[in-house]
């Protein structure tokens, strides 16, 4: 049995193949569901739901998740079965009537996959700009695959990366799986990332994200990883990548067979001078209360690569003080940086897992006051709105009108960054465009600096 570690690193816990699934990612989907062992144990009417929902949104689960995470005598609250698996709440009543009527009566997969279609388009697939004020425009055409919104951040968006281990339910990339035409944002050529990135020395990180970009083989990775290394681009400093993998297949850095492969790419990438960013999706503290999950965490950090956790408040999955509070002391105990809470974007299944503004803040700041210094790296609750990402600082009272206090993070506009600015406390409020200026003014600040 080979036993997989960096060198010189002591392992408290053994994984072998044959205590993971031998297929990569043994994947359950719509397709498949039914095999699933827990499957025929769900009540008839949740599994009729899941089967209407997941007609409209992806739907992809492992055994990982199934037979480790989620607890089914529990189900269906509980948080990482609501996370994974379709709930009829994600379709407003009147569409998933209608898709339901399709189901009941057997209709084509022809006539099914329209209708979906016509109900994902006015989910707002690609919020914030994604594709239209996102997209550089390189040589006079626009680059496929890239996203530049941030003066010093370029995010690219593989091909090959166009999947992740499961899916999460709440998830703003959605439409990158469903086969929507022209929506899916992928590159395939590095070498004009690259030449961008030459062309563009403000420059210093470049995110890999998807999808999952560690769901590829590890050289396929490099090979995309490898180029950005060239000394000509030494002023990129930090290679980021958008992962859910340490929470959702951790055998991606312990037992899978590029295990090693994959850990010794974040080594050269570290010896080339630069650092390495996991910015992973831990949604909930079981997701790391597995002894491999612990075991991946420990092995990513032994790489010298820094794990920062970021991931959205949700309704029905981490939505009171308590989970946060575990959550953030559980990353600083394995090392983990916690480094991000949002508010989940306005796309897809929102309604279902939207948690007012105000609660959101008061679920951050009841948790935020019960950890120690170390878990105060985190920052929230953040919006990734069209402008930037705009942090609720709290809510006051000024001149005896009661307001949010909001702050960008990033912007569009660098000089943006950290100013404050005002807008009127409503409660209903769940996402930025539901707010309107405080004190009576027409537009924010940004608003007239970005005409």
């Amino acid at each position: 049995m080979k036993v997989l570690a960096p060198p010189g690193r002591a392992v408290p816990h053994v994984f072998s193949m044959e205590e993971t699934p031998r297929h990569r990612f043994c994947p359950y989907s719509e397709r498949n569901i039914h095999t699933i062992p827990q499957w025929s144990s769900l009540p008839q009417d949740i599994r009729f739901d899941i089967r209407v929902v997941s007609s409209v949104f992806p739907f992809r689960v492992n055994r990982y998740v199934v037979d480790e995470l989620i607890d089914w005598s529990s189900v269906p609250e509980d948080p990482i079965f609501q996370l994974t698996f379709p709930q009829r709440g994600m379709l407003e009543p009147d569409d998933f009537t209608v898709m339901a009527n399709l189901h009941w009566r057997s209709a084509s997969g022809e006539t099914i996959r329209a209708e979906a279609q016509r109900i994902r388009r006015k989910l707002n697939p690609h919020p914030a700009g994604q594709t239209t004020l996102n997209v550089p425009i390189f040589d006079g055409q626009p680059l496929k695959g890239v996203q530049h919104k941030y003066h010093e951040t370029v995010l690219y968006f593989p091909a090959t990366a166009q999947t992740c281990h499961a899916y999460c339910t709440y998830c703003f990339r959605w439409p990158q799986f469903v086969g929507i035409e022209g929506m899916r944002i992928a590159g395939r050529e590095i070498r004009h990332l690259v030449s961008y990135l030459k062309a563009h020395p403000g420059v210093t990180n470049v995110l890999f994200t998807g999808g999952d970009p560690l769901v590829m083989r590890a050289e396929r990775l490099a090979a995309l990883v490898e180029p950005i290394l060239d000394p000509s681009l030494d002023r990129i400093h930090t290679i980021r990548f958008g992962t859910k993998s340490p929470a959702y297949w951790p055998q991606r850095f312990v037992s899978d067979p590029d295990a090693d492969d994959v850990l010794r790419l974040f080594e050269r990438i570290v010896a080339s001078g630069r650092s390495v960013a996991l910015m992973v999706h831990y949604t909930h503290h079981r997701e790391l209360e597995t002894p491999i999950a612990r075991e991946a965490v420990r092995r990513i950090r032994g790489t010298g690569a820094v794990i920062r956790s970021q991931s959205p408040v949700a309704a029905h999955i981490n939505d009171t003080p308590g989970v946060w509070e575990l959550l953030w002391r559980e990353q600083v105990r394995l090392g983990i940086v916690p480094y991000y809470m949002f508010v989940l974007r306005d796309t897809g299944a929102r309604r279902y897992f939207e948690v007012p503004l105000s609660r959101a803040v008061r679920i951050f700041r009841e948790a935020y006051r019960h950890v120690n210094g170390l878990a105060r790296t985190v920052r929230g609750p953040s919006m990734s709105t069209v402008h930037g990402k705009v942090e609720i600082a709290g809510v006051t009272e000024i001149a005896g009108e009661r307001v949010f206090v909001l702050r960008f993070i990033q912007g569009r506009d660098p000089s943006w960054v950290g100013r404050p600015f005002f807008a009127r406390f409503d409660p209903r409020a769940s996402w930025f465009d539901d707010l309107r200026p405080a004190f009576g003014e027409p537009t924010y600040f940004f608003e007239h600096e970005a005409s």
